[in-house]
């Protein structure tokens, strides 16, 4: 009970501490003191002014005319050094002993090197892969007889029958083959034409077996897939070159990713990623980066990064949307606990371990964030010893010891 009662009288002295010297801060009177220089032609004549209105300077010994007090020698070595917008420079080193701070719960970590994985996480969007599109086209004009593959979201294998398709023009190559069917020379230009229409191999023996044109063509499955697209019912009339069904293969899949620019550097070709789908929670899907868009969505201010992901079991499906997260190794880093990091606005600075009793405050420049821990460019160095916790306690007594230095002028 007594230990309580000690803690809670320090928490209430430094509270008490740190309001006043808040109210010093706001009523002007730190800023006036700090803001307050000799003039120019005065460097050498004036020598003595009032610890209480530092305004009031005077050549000689004397009494403040506002307030009566002595005025006191200004020290030389007291003059402002340069100006300084790092926050550390507010704040000066404070002594808390090891009673104090195991009452405190002051712990310390060290700045150490050790490798930073760093891990994004963002939405995406399944897409079939456009490498494993396949478009099926007829190259004579005809009609379409029979549709063997008539729905679209069919799966078919390589090498089943899609569809027939009756052309005049091919019923008249495959007569003009077997005319000239006993001319070698003849013969194997017909032969290539009808190989240039789609006809097979086993179609122009059959041919030539029976001496029977066929009326119709049939068009297979150039890769095993699912039907995306379908654009002809039979009957439908068709011209040379027109796209009649398009295959998707969803052995591999596309994973489509938007990342904000600031993760950019982190983005490279080959990263890996893993992603989840609600329609199987038990699954993580991993692939990697296989694309990145050269330029940013001018809406959103994002990068479309795009990911390569094996689907054999076919579970993922084009337009499911997920969660991808994206692994990048920086490597091995000096790195800081985040929980020893203050920062304020442009700034971050930590509280040094000098002796086992002196705290030191430390401007800190940062680096990458990864895993708990920040890469340190400068500030500190490995093996320093930080504060990690009772950060904010330490940063009051340091922020109320300067404010008091620098009203009595030490």
């Amino acid at each position: 009970m007594k230990k309580v009662i000690k803690l809670l009288c320090v928490v209430a002295l430094l509270a008490a501490a740190v309001a006043g010297a808040v109210f010093l801060v706001s009523h002007g009177y730190v800023k006036a003191l700090l803001a307050w220089r000799p003039a120019a032609g005065e460097a050498h004549d004036a020598k003595y002014h009032c610890p209480m209105h530092p305004t009031v300077v005077s050549d000689k010994p004397g009494d403040c005319p506002i307030c009566g007090m002595k005025l006191v020698p200004i020290e030389p070595s007291k003059a402002d050094g340069p100006k300084t917008d790092k926050r550390a420079a507010a704040l000066a080193s404070v002594s808390v002993a090891p009673a104090v701070r195991e009452r405190m719960g002051l712990t310390l970590g060290a700045v150490e090197k050790r490798r930073l994985t760093r891990e994004i996480r963002t939405s995406a969007r399944i897409l079939a892969d456009e490498t494993r599109l396949y478009h099926v086209n007829v190259k004579i004009d005809g009609y379409v007889e029979k549709l063997f593959a008539a729905t679209t979201g069919q799966f078919v294998k390589q090498g089943d029958p899609l569809l027939s398709v009756y052309s005049p023009a091919l019923v008249s190559a495959q007569q003009e083959y077997l005319t000239v069917l006993n001319d070698a020379g003849l013969a194997a230009a017909a032969r290539k034409r009808l190989a240039l229409w789609d006809i097979t191999d086993e179609q122009i023996a059959r041919l030539a077996q029976t001496g029977q044109p066929e009326r119709s063509v049939t068009l297979f499955a150039p890769a095993s897939g699912w039907i995306i697209e379908r654009d002809i019912a039979a009957g439908h009339r068709v011209q040379a070159g027109e796209q009649l069904l398009v295959l998707a293969d969803l052995s591999s899949v596309w994973a489509d990713s938007d990342l904000f620019q600031s993760d950019l550097p982190f983005v490279k070709l080959g990263v890996p990623v893993a992603l989840n789908v609600s329609a199987a929670p038990e699954t993580t899907f991993t692939g990697k980066v296989s694309f990145v868009a050269a330029t940013l969505d001018p809406a959103t201010r994002t990068v479309r990064v795009r990911t390569e992901i094996p689907n054999p079991e076919q579970r993922l499906k084009p337009e499911m949307y997920g969660v991808a997260r994206l692994f990048f190794d920086l490597g091995e880093k000096t790195a800081i606990p985040d929980s020893a990091v203050i920062r304020t606005g442009l700034h971050a600075y930590a509280f040094r371990d000098v002796d086992g009793t002196t705290l030191e405050p430390a401007d800190l420049t940062l680096g990458a964030h990864a895993d708990g821990w920040f890469e340190v460019i400068g500030g500190l160095k490995e093996g320093d010893r930080v504060v990690t916790s009772a950060n904010f306690l330490v940063d009051s007594e340091s922020s109320m010891k300067a404010a008091i230095e620098a009203l009595s002028g030490k």
